[in-house]
């Protein structure tokens, strides 16, 4: 038993390196469109995501998958038919003992989707489920209410933190990385990352731009070390072909980046259908943001979806992509991006290439997300926008990045 417990934690410690997400939730009070928007940055080992829609529950619901749980036993983040989203980020400072024989937070966050329409719902729920819960998490919760919360969970009890408090959240947002503020802090982990992000959405705040697109473009691309202050933008290579390696280890994004997703909530009396999900299926730095909106005539954009070989093909495109900025395969390899392939002065750099790429799609989104607010759900262009949306992606990872 005792060779057990030794092998469980050893894994647990393994699991601390790569399951470092960056999370927050806003208040609709302080967003700059006054709608409630939830965010996170997903690092993990299972960097193969796909998107799953489900009609299992109460709520019809859509979420993040790894590609390799072919039924969706766990979901890693997402929202459902009645404006309800949740995310998490695992959490290493709450329980007296830091593994236990199964950790469930994907399946919590399932449940949730399931069966949740509130924030009320979601603390009835942790309330009476079964204990211990075998979660170490911050549970980052919007509804169709305007609610906007953490739940920093352990195995028996949580805490609540809620956005729309003042004296919790004085600029209307919370951010969480790896530790709970209700924890040990001497366990603390993820510190970094959070220096890295609270400026970033303190600065934000202060000048309205709190949007979904700070939190893709700005927040998961940002590349500012937040204990060192090493700016990565400060030595741009001059040549995109000669290979230029620097450090890079707890940034915001990493080489274990596997996703991200920002759900929008939606105003007073906007319809629950209004909710938005933004997706970046692989690395922030090699893909673009791709936006669903749950609905019953299942039109999505099929790139983020499963194919026949099991993986989105979207996120095996970034994939590809990702081995040019970190070529070195031995060794410590993953902690050394190709900053030349990345950002360079002659403009050919990944990320370079991939702005407009994004650009156009978001300019398309906000288009699309405008007639439908102006006159409801409509199918014919729903369709339009996603094949349009396979289409222009496929493209552009074939011309531009010659990927295919």
């Amino acid at each position: 038993m005792k060779g057990l417990n030794f092998i469980l934690l050893m894994l647990f410690a393994v699991s601390m390196q790569i399951s470092a997400c960056t999370t927050a939730i806003i208040s609709g009070k302080c967003t700059a469109d006054g709608r409630p928007l939830l965010y996170k940055h997903r690092d993990t080992g299972a960097l193969q995501n796909k998107l799953m829609t489900f009609t299992d529950g109460k709520y019809n619901y859509i979420g993040l998958v790894n590609s390799n749980d072919k039924v969706g036993k766990e979901v890693w983040g997402g929202y459902n038919s009645s404006g309800f989203a949740i995310m998490n980020s695992a959490s290493y400072n709450l329980n007296n003992t830091e593994a236990g024989p199964e950790e469930r937070e994907g399946i919590v966050m399932k449940q949730a989707l399931q069966q949740c329409a509130t924030l009320a719902d979601f603390e009835k729920m942790l309330e009476t489920l079964p204990k211990p819960l075998y979660v170490n998490a911050n549970f980052g919760v919007i509804d169709a209410n305007g609610g906007a919360a953490y739940y920093e969970t352990g195995d028996y009890e949580f805490k609540k933190f809620d956005a729309n408090d003042p004296s919790v959240a004085p600029m209307g947002y919370i951010v969480r990385t790896n530790f709970s503020f209700s924890g040990e802090r001497a366990r603390d982990k993820g510190l970094s990352r959070y220096q890295a992000a609270e400026p970033l959405f303190y600065s934000a705040s202060l000048t309205g731009t709190l949007s979904y697109r700070f939190l893709l473009q700005e927040v998961s691309r940002h590349l500012v070390h937040g204990l060192t202050g090493a700016n990565l933008y400060d030595a741009t290579p001059q040549d995109s072909h000669k290979p230029v390696f620097v450090a890079f280890r707890d940034y915001i994004p990493r080489y274990s980046t596997s996703s991200v997703i920002v759900v929008q909530g939606v105003k007073d009396k906007e319809p629950a259908s209004l909710t938005s999900m933004w997706t970046i299926l692989g690395s922030p730095l090699t893909t673009p943001a791709v936006p669903v909106w749950l609905n019953k005539d299942n039109i999505y954009p099929s790139v983020l979806f499963a194919n026949e070989t099991g993986n989105a093909k979207i996120c095996n495109w970034s994939l590809d992509l990702k081995k040019r900025l970190f070529p070195i395969t031995r060794g410590e390899g993953n902690d050394y991006i190709n900053m030349a392939a990345l950002i360079s002065a002659d403009g050919n750099g990944i990320l370079q290439k991939l702005r407009p790429i994004e650009d156009r799609i978001l300019h398309n989104s906000d288009i699309l997300y405008d007639i439908m607010r102006k006159g409801g759900y409509n199918p014919s262009k729903q369709k339009e926008f996603c094949d349009w949306v396979d289409q222009f992606v496929t493209e552009s990872y074939n011309q531009i990045f010659s990927i295919n």
